[in-house]
Formats: C-alpha cells, sequence, structure tokens
C-alpha cells in the first residue's frame, strides 16, 4: 500500500511539473506570437505610410510636370520634331547670330504678297529663344532698321525658344509703288533682345531664282514657327 501512494504521489508531481512546464512554454509562445503579430502591423503600417507617401510624391511629380507643361505653349514643329515652342523655359539663353543660320527667299517676286521670306535655324548645341521681330536694314540703305508691320499680329513679346534644329520665320513685306524705289540682293539682319536693344547685324543674303527685289517701303513680322504667307 505504501508503495502504491508513493508511486501515485510521484506521478501527481510529475504530472503537475510537466503542466507547469507547458503553460510556461505556452505563455512564452503567446508573448513571442503578439511581439511577432505587433511587429508584422508596424511593418504593414510603415508600409502603408511609405506607400501614401510615395504615392503622394508621384502626385506631386506629376503635378509639377503638368505645371511644367502649362507652363511651355503649344510646340511646333520645325525641323526634327517639336523643335519649337512659344513660352518663357527657365535656363535658356537668348539666340546669338553667330549660332544662327538665317536665310532668306524672295516670294512673290513683282506681284501681290511680294516679300523676303526669312528662316532663322538653331545651329547651336543648346536651346535658345527669339522674340519680338528681327531688325532688317535692307540693302545698303542707311538709317534706321525696317518698322514693325501694322497688320502683324499680338504677342511679339513672347519668347519663342528653339531647340538645337528648331526653326523660327519672320518676313520681311515689300512694297514698291514704282517711284523712289530702291533695289538690293542682301540685307542686313539683327536679334532683338528681351529689352527691344539690337544685337550685332548680319549680312543676308538672298536665295532662289530671283534673288534681286524692290521696295518703296517695307515692314517686318514677328517671329513665328509657322511660315507667313504660305499659300
Amino acid at each position: 500500500m505504501r508503495t502504491s501512494r508513493m508511486r501515485t504521489a510521484t506521478l501527481a508531481a510529475v504530472t503537475a511539473a510537466l503542466a507547469l512546464g507547458l503553460t510556461a512554454c505556452g505563455g512564452a509562445d503567446g508573448g513571442s506570437k503578439a511581439a511577432g503579430g505587433d511587429n508584422a502591423a508596424g511593418t504593414a503600417q510603415s508600409r502603408s505610410a511609405s506607400h501614401g507617401d510615395g504615392k503622394g510624391g508621384a502626385e506631386q511629380a506629376d503635378s509639377g510636370g503638368d505645371t511644367k507643361a502649362g507652363a511651355r505653349p503649344t510646340t511646333a514643329s520645325g525641323g526634327t520634331g517639336e523643335a519649337a515652342s512659344t513660352g518663357t523655359t527657365a535656363g535658356v539663353q537668348q539666340c546669338r547670330g553667330d549660332e544662327m543660320l538665317l536665310t532668306a527667299v524672295h516670294r512673290f517676286a513683282g506681284q501681290q504678297g511680294d516679300h523676303l521670306l526669312v528662316t532663322a535655324s538653331n545651329k547651336g548645341t543648346k536651346p535658345c529663344w527669339v522674340t519680338s521681330y528681327p531688325a532688317v536694314k535692307l540693302g545698303d540703305v542707311d538709317g534706321a532698321a525696317l518698322p514693325h508691320s501694322k497688320k502683324d499680329n499680338t504677342g511679339g513679346a513672347k519668347h519663342l525658344t528653339l531647340r538645337p534644329g528648331g526653326t523660327a520665320y519672320s518676313a520681311v513685306n515689300l512694297f514698291d509703288y514704282g517711284s523712289k524705289n530702291h533695289t538690293a540682293q542682301s540685307f542686313a539682319l539683327a536679334l532683338r533682345g528681351a529689352d527691344g536693344h539690337d544685337g550685332p547685324f548680319y549680312s543676308v543674303s538672298l536665295k532662289g531664282d530671283k534673288p534681286q527685289f524692290s521696295w518703296s517701303e517695307a515692314d517686318v513680322l514677328n517671329w513665328s514657327t509657322t511660315k507667313p504667307y504660305d499659300f
């Protein structure tokens, strides 16, 4: 009987010890699992916040892109694809005459609409801008540059940005009244600054079948991304 009681007591003690051990292990596992859950939740929250910030950054970048696109007006083709646009672009310098290819063609000679089509192409490696209308002196005539055409469109004060290879156009309207007229085959052209002052003058020779032109009066059109009188 004593032996049986001792075995029973021993088994009870072992069972109690095992129960205590299992309880302790279960509590440790539960705490670890809870900590892991907290860490996972924190990580998810961090990712969510990070994703939110990233999305906000992307939206801000898109907004900046839209603003930039909004600041840059409609782009026109010239040379290769989108090569010319109106508006002011930060960091873009004024075009220099020595980095421009200036050409001219006599169109509608002796007819109504007689004019010199002036083309300015950016041969530099960086974008540059022109503004207003070119200062033009016809032939060897001394004196002031030709006036701006009163029939021209407004908006000549805007900057016309030319990317490398981009082209801008102007025209010199010729009016020959048959008396006190002048004749020439070349003219001098200068680019105007934003302040309206003329830069250095460059000689421009005419191309085409009829390079000689005559005029009693003449005026000039603003720079444009499209050819004037293109009909």
